[in-house]
Protein backbone atom coordinates (compact mmCIF):
# COMPACT_ATOMS: atom_id res chain seq x y z
CA UNK A 1 0.00 0.00 0.00
CA UNK A 2 1.60 3.38 -0.86
CA UNK A 3 0.58 6.40 0.20
CA UNK A 4 -1.41 7.95 3.00
CA UNK A 5 -4.18 5.57 2.02
CA UNK A 6 -6.97 4.55 5.48
CA UNK A 7 -8.29 1.13 5.77
CA UNK A 8 -10.64 0.33 8.32
CA UNK A 9 -9.76 -1.98 11.11
CA UNK A 10 -11.01 -5.17 9.20
CA UNK A 11 -9.11 -4.45 6.29
CA UNK A 12 -11.43 -2.76 3.84
CA UNK A 13 -10.88 0.30 2.20
CA UNK A 14 -13.62 2.96 2.64
CA UNK A 15 -15.51 3.52 -0.18
CA UNK A 16 -14.23 5.51 -2.84
CA UNK A 17 -11.29 3.75 -2.63
CA UNK A 18 -10.84 1.76 -5.70
CA UNK A 19 -7.64 0.40 -7.07
CA UNK A 20 -6.25 1.96 -9.96
CA UNK A 21 -7.63 4.16 -12.88
CA UNK A 22 -10.99 2.18 -12.65
CA UNK A 23 -11.52 4.59 -9.46
CA UNK A 24 -11.52 8.10 -11.58
CA UNK A 25 -7.67 8.14 -10.46
CA UNK A 26 -4.90 8.38 -12.82
CA UNK A 27 -2.78 5.39 -13.69
CA UNK A 28 -0.01 5.49 -11.31
CA UNK A 29 3.25 7.88 -12.79
CA UNK A 30 7.18 6.73 -12.79
CA UNK A 31 7.70 9.94 -10.69
CA UNK A 32 10.58 10.74 -13.80
CA UNK A 33 9.69 14.61 -15.15
CA UNK A 34 10.19 13.08 -18.72
CA UNK A 35 10.15 9.19 -18.85
CA UNK A 36 10.39 8.72 -22.65
CA UNK A 37 13.97 10.75 -22.15
CA UNK A 38 14.94 8.83 -18.87
CA UNK A 39 14.39 5.27 -21.00
CA UNK A 40 16.38 6.28 -23.98
CA UNK A 41 19.13 7.46 -22.14
CA UNK A 42 18.96 3.96 -20.11
CA UNK A 43 19.35 2.31 -23.82
CA UNK A 44 21.76 4.83 -25.21
CA UNK A 45 24.24 4.22 -21.96
CA UNK A 46 23.67 0.47 -22.25
CA UNK A 47 24.89 0.38 -25.73
CA UNK A 48 27.53 2.79 -25.36
CA UNK A 49 28.81 0.52 -22.23
CA UNK A 50 28.71 -2.65 -24.87
CA UNK A 51 30.73 -0.51 -27.27
CA UNK A 52 33.33 0.82 -24.86
CA UNK A 53 33.84 -2.90 -23.50
CA UNK A 54 33.68 -4.35 -27.19
CA UNK A 55 36.68 -2.09 -28.17
CA UNK A 56 38.68 -2.78 -24.70
CA UNK A 57 38.24 -6.29 -25.02
CA UNK A 58 40.14 -7.26 -27.98
CA UNK A 59 43.73 -6.74 -26.43
CA UNK A 60 42.88 -9.11 -23.49
CA UNK A 61 41.40 -11.59 -25.60
CA UNK A 62 44.35 -11.68 -27.72
CA UNK A 63 46.62 -11.66 -24.84
CA UNK A 64 45.27 -14.51 -22.98
CA UNK A 65 45.52 -16.75 -26.01
CA UNK A 66 42.48 -16.35 -27.96
CA UNK A 67 43.19 -16.81 -31.62
CA UNK A 68 41.73 -13.37 -32.75
CA UNK A 69 42.66 -12.56 -36.42
CA UNK A 70 42.12 -9.91 -38.58
CA UNK A 71 38.28 -10.46 -39.43
CA UNK A 72 37.37 -11.44 -35.80
CA UNK A 73 38.47 -7.89 -34.88
CA UNK A 74 36.80 -6.41 -37.78
CA UNK A 75 33.81 -7.79 -36.59
CA UNK A 76 34.16 -6.69 -32.91
CA UNK A 77 34.93 -3.41 -34.07
CA UNK A 78 31.83 -3.64 -36.53
CA UNK A 79 29.77 -4.25 -33.54
CA UNK A 80 30.89 -2.14 -31.47
CA UNK A 81 30.40 0.72 -33.86
CA UNK A 82 26.72 -0.43 -34.59
CA UNK A 83 26.26 -0.38 -31.06
CA UNK A 84 27.47 3.78 -30.70
CA UNK A 85 24.83 4.54 -34.22
CA UNK A 86 22.23 2.73 -32.49
CA UNK A 87 23.05 4.36 -29.06
CA UNK A 88 22.67 8.08 -30.45
CA UNK A 89 19.27 6.70 -32.94
CA UNK A 90 16.95 5.55 -29.31
CA UNK A 91 14.70 8.15 -30.23
CA UNK A 92 13.52 5.77 -33.54
CA UNK A 93 11.00 2.95 -31.81
CA UNK A 94 13.00 0.42 -34.31
CA UNK A 95 16.24 1.22 -32.46
CA UNK A 96 15.17 -0.89 -29.76
CA UNK A 97 14.37 -3.92 -32.17
CA UNK A 98 17.95 -3.49 -33.62
CA UNK A 99 19.37 -3.05 -29.87
CA UNK A 100 18.10 -6.98 -29.51
CA UNK A 101 19.44 -8.03 -32.83
CA UNK A 102 22.69 -6.27 -31.88
CA UNK A 103 22.79 -8.71 -29.14
CA UNK A 104 21.97 -11.81 -30.88
CA UNK A 105 24.86 -10.90 -33.20
CA UNK A 106 27.31 -10.35 -30.35
CA UNK A 107 25.90 -13.98 -29.02
CA UNK A 108 26.52 -15.42 -32.80
CA UNK A 109 30.31 -13.67 -32.93
CA UNK A 110 31.08 -16.56 -29.59
CA UNK A 111 31.73 -18.71 -32.58
CA UNK A 112 35.09 -16.93 -33.33
CA UNK A 113 36.17 -16.90 -29.19
CA UNK A 114 33.83 -17.66 -26.52
CA UNK A 115 34.73 -14.56 -24.64
CA UNK A 116 32.68 -13.32 -26.93
CA UNK A 117 29.84 -15.98 -26.47
CA UNK A 118 30.01 -14.41 -22.75
CA UNK A 119 30.43 -10.74 -23.19
CA UNK A 120 27.32 -11.48 -25.56
CA UNK A 121 25.23 -13.28 -23.08
CA UNK A 122 26.27 -10.81 -20.04
CA UNK A 123 24.82 -7.86 -22.61
CA UNK A 124 22.28 -9.67 -23.55
CA UNK A 125 21.02 -9.99 -20.09
CA UNK A 126 21.84 -6.02 -19.49
CA UNK A 127 19.46 -5.44 -22.28
CA UNK A 128 16.62 -7.38 -21.56
CA UNK A 129 16.59 -5.35 -17.75
CA UNK A 130 16.75 -1.93 -19.82
CA UNK A 131 13.91 -3.62 -21.94
CA UNK A 132 11.85 -4.50 -18.72
CA UNK A 133 12.79 -1.13 -17.31
CA UNK A 134 11.40 0.14 -20.33
CA UNK A 135 7.91 -1.58 -20.45
CA UNK A 136 7.46 -0.85 -16.95
CA UNK A 137 7.95 3.06 -17.07
CA UNK A 138 6.19 3.49 -20.17
CA UNK A 139 3.45 0.79 -20.32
Amino acid sequence: MTGPERVTADGDRPAGAADGAAGGRPPRRSGLRNPERAVRGLGAGTLSLEALVLVLAIQPIRVVGGDLGGTAIGVVVALAVAAVLLAGMMRRSWAWHAGTVLQGLLMLAGLLHWSLLVLGVVFALVWAYALHVRRVILG
